[in-house]
């Protein structure tokens, strides 16, 4: 494993506009420090400001896993991680936002060619945002599925065009026949404001509300048989992006933004502690004193463990595509959640190295704090989870756990 962002061997993803890998995350870096000096403005108003996300929009952000006919730059896994992680650094919101949208837009381009052509086709910047818990319900209509539910947690919601939400289709006995992903055009659903939180407020991760929709056919895609790999899309083989595993794929793209978070909380914590003085102590600065350098190199172990096993998994999943068995997907989905711990434990070490000045509101790091615990309990990411099925793996137990694995 190689924690670099430019590993040795890596393969630089190219589309047909020419954007490599490494413009794509340095277009991203070149927005770092209009992103901090917005991330307060998106914390108060609760929802990224709109001018952020055009920037981002303009850097390419959202098309760098949708299809090159289409417009897109058809990357991977890989390049979204970095590109998510260096936004995370300097605004843990905006990268999060940026790597749903990104992420859905490739969930999109696994349904049917022709919902496929409806967002996408006429809409080069098409921004699909989605909810994949089955909180919604479908009755059979001729020719699609009548659709209403209540969908939270919606990270992005006011930026969508569509949105890809959870439902449980339903015979006429009432019976579930399948738990399924549908597309539905933002404009037919209402963005109820439930989005309080401590942390991640900027992300305005609010409750989408359908009453009554019509969906047709082709706009519905089997999460049981994604689970499998096995996509209603048509096969092409010059796209393998399109291929790769569905849940490994839809869980690690959520490491991205805890890494340039857990990397943002390091860069505060190292610059202060040339100046800041240890108080109550005989040491003028932070840096002298062997306790906090200690804590500094415990807390920056725990930050490379993270990045070795969140770009170990990403590199696997990226390499291995459809091929990716079972046992390793358990394996995948265990990492994400144990890196996104280590981005904790790094994060809690680090404010403990700094003291009680990193709770002050002018200080970046009480947003970084906040922010980190909220995104590293995302649902895809509790760890319990992901160790329950790599360890029934482990042990020859086939006993699914959850579909997204």
């Amino acid at each position: 494993m190689n924690s670099s962002s430019a590993p040795e061997g890596a393969v630089n993803v190219s589309s047909t506009q020419g954007r490599s890998r490494v413009e794509l995350v340095e277009r991203a870096r070149a927005l770092q420090p209009f992103l901090r000096a917005q991330a307060e403005r998106g914390e108060a108003d609760r929802i990224v400001p709109a001018h952020v996300i055009d920037k981002i929009s303009e850097a390419g952000v959202f098309r760098l896993l949708t299809p090159k006919r289409f417009g897109g730059y058809e990357t991977d896994l890989r390049t979204l991680t970095e590109v998510s992680e260096v936004l995370g650094e300097a605004d843990g919101s905006a990268a999060w936002t940026a790597m749903i949208i990104s992420v859905t837009n490739w969930l999109a381009s696994l349904f049917p060619d022709k919902a496929q052509e409806e967002v996408f086709g006429a809409d080069l910047d098409a921004r699909v945002t989605g909810v994949a818990a089955p909180t919604g319900v479908g009755r059979r209509a001729p020719g699609g599925w009548v659709v209403s539910g209540k969908w939270s947690y919606n990270s992005g919601s006011p930026y969508a065009t569509w949105a890809a939400v959870g439902v449980l289709l339903r015979d006429e006995s009432c019976a579930v026949v399948d738990q399924a992903l549908v597309l539905i055009p933002a404009e037919e659903l209402v963005i109820e404001d439930t989005w309080h939180t401590v942390g991640m407020k900027g992300t305005a991760s609010n409750t989408l509300i359908g009453r009554e929709v019509f969906v047709p056919e082709h706009r519905v895609l089997s999460v049981r048989a994604a689970a499998e790999g096995t996509y209603p899309r048509s096969f092409r083989q010059d796209e393998p992006l399109y291929s790769s595993m569905f849940g490994s794929m839809l869980l690690l793209c959520l490491v991205g933004p805890l890494l340039g978070l857990g990397k943002a909380a390091f860069g505060v914590v190292k610059d202060a502690a040339s100046e800041k003085p240890l108080s109550f102590t005989v040491h003028g600065r932070q840096a002298d004193s062997v306790g906090v350098q200690m804590q500094v190199a415990e807390a920056a172990l725990h930050l490379r463990t993270a990045r070795l096993h969140a770009y170990d998994a990403v590199d696997q999943v990226d390499r291995e595509g459809a091929s990716l068995d079972y046992a390793a997907r358990t394996q995948v989905r265990a990492q994400a959640g144990y890196a996104a711990q280590q981005v904790l434990a790094a994060v809690n070490m680090l404010l403990n190295t700094h003291g009680a000045g990193a709770f002050a509101d002018s200080n970046p790091l009480q947003r970084i704090w906040r922010d980190a615990n909220v995104a590293a309990r995302h649902a895809g990411l509790v760890p319990t989870v992901g160790y329950e099925a790599y360890g029934k793996a482990l042990l020859g137990i086939r006993e699914p756990v959850s579909l997204m694995v």
